[in-house]
């Protein structure tokens, strides 16, 4: 008897989600700011790969990070050191960021003066698939010591996100990771989906994912000129 009012409550509670994220779209969009979310497993890489990307981008652009986790502010203290501003969003017992936990933690910052956001989610590679931020562009990452098969064993996930990002790339000899295999896998599950390998510790093809995040951007203020 208590299945459909649970289901009632899940509606009702992404129902508010979306309006909320709505909302929050909407007003990155008006102050001009590019908001990027990353969802993976445990131990992908996902803070690695911020950590470099907020580096290697400040010279060039005005970022800064908000950063999910069940408990602790080690992630947050590790992104810190890229000098760009990070704020810590611990959730307790839930397993995902929701956007009421994004526009709480954005006070204090002034938005104008961001070109912009990375907003890290819980490792976790089935409740944040339902759950919308606000973002522009959700990036789904999996390591090459993850296996090839990622993609088929969480299908919501990746067709819920815009683009791939295989990561730790450096290990990919060791790991006796498919390339090939694991590229098919992303494809049968979300086709056309853009790819990107990288290595945030030798830097390999960082440089690409960046020049994207820089043309996204680009293409967001020049709509917004028209």
């Amino acid at each position: 008897m208590s299945e459909p009012r649970l289901v009632e409550v899940r509606r009702n509670v992404l129902k508010q989600n979306d309006i909320m994220a709505r909302a929050l779209r909407e007003q990155f969009r008006a102050k001009g700011v590019y908001v990027v979310s990353l969802v993976s497993s445990p131990g992908s890489g996902k803070t690695t790969f911020l950590e470099k990307t907020l580096t290697e981008l400040q010279p060039r652009y005005r970022v800064a990070a908000l950063v999910g986790d069940l408990a602790t502010e080690n992630d947050a203290v590790r992104l810190a050191r890229s000098k760009a501003p990070v704020k810590q969003i611990t959730t307790g017992t839930l397993c995902h960021l929701e956007a009421a936990m994004v526009e709480n933690a954005m006070q204090g910052w002034n938005l104008p003066e961001l070109d912009f956001l990375f907003i890290e989610n819980v490792g976790n590679l089935v409740c944040p698939s339902s759950y919308d931020l606000g973002e522009n562009l959700r990036l789904v990452l999996m390591s090459v010591t993850e296996g090839e098969d990622k993609p088929l064993k969480y299908p919501t996930i990746f067709n819920s996100a815009d683009v791939a990002v295989v990561t730790k790339n450096d290990l990919a000899s060791a790991a006796e990771f498919d390339w090939n295999a694991a590229q098919a896998n992303i494809q049968a599950v979300r086709p056309g989906m853009q790819i990107f390998r990288v290595s945030a510790k030798t830097g390999e093809g960082m440089e690409e994912c960046l020049n994207f995040f820089g043309q996204r951007l680009a293409e967001q203020r020049a709509v917004a000129r028209t």
